[in-house]
């Protein structure tokens, strides 16, 4: 397709799209309350899903769900009630990254799902150890001009129909993929992001917990 998608770091890579959806208590960090992802692995010329994970995860009780929460939403109390402990939920979605396999994680804001995994690196050690892509600097370099780059901005801009569960992880994943994939096609079209190197000097962010050797390749 381009330079980018044909260099082999790019193509040696699983792309996981990532959302969380969290209630924010006051005097404690955010609390998530649902996450999602989706692995997208770029293969002879198009992407290929590579698997896709979703949990709701029951909130502790200092960090309950609020009316705000409900309004932004759609969760209330009743839903995470009997929804997995975060150890179990987000142990789970550690068991998704196979050992030795290159992965990027990818999201709109990433510091948000930087500092939740973080927050939460204990039940998920893998998944906090992953560096990030954030779509926001990416589209700021591809798409210079835009009134501010929100996902739903990003989504008009490419015609992209907003869901109708928009602010449930799984919806919001679900697009944000779409918006990275086109963000890819005219990186790739325009030959503004010549190299797997130069895309996560734009959009990289590192994980705030300290990396293995393994981590070299993403260095910024």
């Amino acid at each position: 397709m381009g330079s980018l998608t044909d260099d082999p770091d790019f193509r040696a890579t699983t792309f996981v799209v990532i959302d969380f959806e969290a209630t924010t208590p006051a005097g404690h960090p955010a609390q998530p309350i649902e996450v999602a992802a989706l692995a997208l692995r770029y293969e002879q010329g198009d992407w290929v899903e590579a698997g896709r994970f979703a949990s709701l995860i029951r909130p502790p009780e200092f960090a309950p769900v609020t009316r705000f929460n409900t309004l932004h939403s759609g969760l209330t109390p009743e839903h995470l009630a009997s929804a997995p402990a975060p150890a179990d939920a987000l142990g789970a979605l550690d068991h998704c990254f196979t050992a030795g396999s290159r992965y990027l994680l990818v999201a709109q804001h990433a510091a948000t799902e930087a500092g939740l995994l973080y927050n939460q690196r204990e039940h998920c050690p893998v998944a906090a150890r992953i560096d990030l892509l954030d779509t926001i600097p990416l589209a700021r370099r591809l798409i210079p001009g835009l009134a501010d780059y929100r996902l739903d901005t990003l989504l008009r801009h490419y015609s992209i129909p907003l869901p109708e569960d928009r602010h449930r992880a799984a919806a919001d994943v679900r697009v944000t993929a779409r918006v990275f994939r086109r963000l890819i096609e005219d990186a790739d079209r325009e030959g503004a992001i010549r190299g797997f190197a130069e895309l996560v000097r734009v959009a990289g962010r590192r994980a705030k917990v300290d990396r293995p050797a393994q981590g070299e390749l993403f260095t910024l």
